[in-house]
């Protein structure tokens, strides 16, 4: 069970769901809640720390996202990042001010090792900076802790005993060298948790907050077949048994040969016990997007799809009380109902879902984790582990990795690429090291050259990313001789191309999708 809180206040800004993912990191249990959210129910969850996020307003602006000042007189420490630093010195008597230029990217930073917040640290490292806004003026009772050449307070701390903390910079991201150590010296030493919550705890308190609410209801999951449907419908069916039921729909946007092995998988000869049915929806999908190129037009049309047949498959099993899907944090986030983050891009089972859905109500048990941490829950449950690493697969599939319309022969392509592409890394040893891989089907056709025949076909880009929390990434750098091998497979092997290109944009500023 949860014997100690750390509550992170959202104000709006990018990488709020990573705050609590680090926290979570320190084994110590974390919920978001909004800015908007009163004192006293902040003060009535008795957390042991406090974080405030960053945010896109400018703290002394008019209208400005903000907090009571008695939020610091509680005598809970608190950890203000980017704006939530420049808020707690606006509020407390220090002065923040317009940059000349916006402070964006890596940057060196030198720190006061002597500070709680820094204890065992190197004295200079790179962190990520992403303001346009500066603490000018320190307030009192104060002190700066780091310094870079154009940020004269890139920390703080209190110098009167009250155990405020902020940052200029953002530690949560992978960019920032030490954030970790960071936002781990402040969870464990300053804010003096105990770091005793692990996942077998979310597993319990899940299934038994499922069957309570659940009761003798019946429930249908949404099964995809992916990392996170598939660890969903194990928890249900450890909660509610055969009151489950898995719709699983083959909406002809999957992997090379991935419908018969989700059936393989979840089917009547499958390992596990569960009501397992299986719809073909092939050609409803592809005439839905017939003509569509817009990717939040596609998103929203394969959510809607999705919900029409299961309220369809629902209703000839009988009355069903609930729907059960694999929404995941960043699904949230990027959806914009994370707290106060602006939208990103519609997720089908967040974003996309249709004003009216004929269910009692939606469960989403994994709804406050990140992919790793789902992927300890799929270990936790006993699911194999070749299901539980698994490549990450979007829930509109396909219909997102090929840009514009959407056809049975662009579906063709795409997946005899991404087949390809997972053979080759798979057999290079690189399967398990990278965080996420696949091959996308661009609008783009050129010019080429096969057979000394001239050519005019798409061009494949191949996506490969490392990555944590899949809330930022890099791309990966994959040996040139794997990926000279894998674009001479597909060109040969696919037909309809006749160029293989690598993305190797980070996230940010890309995403890690194409649409």
């Amino acid at each position: 069970m949860k014997n100690e809180l750390m509550i992170v206040i959202d104000f709006g800004g990018q990488y709020n769901q990573l705050v609590a993912r680090r926290v979570r990191e320190c084994q110590v249990y974390c919920e978001i809640y909004s800015y908007k959210t009163p004192l006293e129910k902040i003060k009535a969850m008795n957390p042991k720390g406090i974080i405030l996020t960053g945010g896109p307003d400018s703290c002394y602006a008019p209208g400005a996202a903000t907090y009571t000042t008695e939020l610091f007189k509680l005598g809970i420490p608190v950890l203000g990042l980017c704006y939530g630093a420049q808020l707690m010195q606006h509020l407390l008597g220090g002065e923040v001010k317009r940059a000349d230029f916006r402070e964006y990217g890596k940057t060196e930073v030198e720190f006061d090792t002597a500070s709680p917040l820094f204890k065992g640290l190197k004295e200079k490292s790179i962190v990520w900076m992403s303001h346009f806004d500066y603490i000018s003026k320190i307030g009192p009772n104060f002190k700066s802790i780091a310094h870079s050449d154009n940020c004269p307070v890139a920390a703080f701390e209190s110098t009167d005993g009250s155990n405020l903390y902020g940052l200029q910079f953002h530690p949560e991201v992978l960019h920032t060298e030490q954030g970790t150590d960071m936002i781990r010296n402040f969870v464990l030493n300053v804010c003096q948790c105990a770091g005793d919550w692990i996942m077998a705890d979310f597993v319990q308190e899940q299934i038994k907050a499922i069957r309570e609410e659940v009761g003798d209801g019946k429930v249908l999951c949404a099964l995809s077949g992916g990392v996170d449907s598939s660890v969903a419908a194990v928890l249900l069916s450890k909660a509610v048994g055969k009151q489950l039921t898995c719709v699983f729909v083959d909406h002809g946007l999957l992997r090379k040969n991935e419908g018969d092995e989700v059936e393989a998988v979840f089917g009547e000869n499958g390992p596990y016990d569960l009501n397992f049915i299986r719809v073909n929806a092939q050609e409803r999908y592809y005439a839905k997007l017939k003509g569509v190129t817009e990717p939040e037009q596609k998103r929203k049309i394969i959510g809607e799809e999705f919900i029409r047949v299961f309220e369809e498959e629902a209703k000839k099993i009988g009355k069903v009380d609930y729907l059960v899907q694999g929404t995941i944090y960043p699904d949230v986030v990027e959806s914009g109902l994370g707290g106060e983050s602006a939208v990103i891009k519609s997720h089908h089972n967040v974003g996309g879902l249709p004003d009216h859905v004929d269910f009692k109500e939606i469960i989403e048990p994994l709804r406050n984790l990140f992919k790793d941490e789902v992927r300890k829950v799929g270990l936790e449950l006993g699911i194999p582990e070749y299901l539980v690493f698994r490549q990450p697969f979007p829930g509109p599939g396909l219909g997102i990795r090929i840009i514009g319309e959407v056809t049975a022969d662009k579906v063709r392509i795409v997946q005899d690429a991404d087949a390809i592409y997972r053979e080759e890394i798979a057999n290079a040893g690189l399967d398990r090291s990278i965080g996420q891989y696949f091959a996308a089907l661009t609008n783009m056709r050129s010019v080429g050259v096969m057979g000394d025949e001239r050519t005019y076909d798409y061009a494949i880009a191949l996506r490969a990313v490392n990555t944590i929390d899949f809330m930022t990434a890099e791309a990966a750098e994959i040996p040139y001789e794997v990926l000279t091998k894998v674009m001479s497979r597909i060109i040969n092997e696919v037909r309809g191309v006749n160029r293989v290109m690598y993305d190797i944009t980070s996230k940010p500023p890309g995403t890690i999708e194409f649409e």
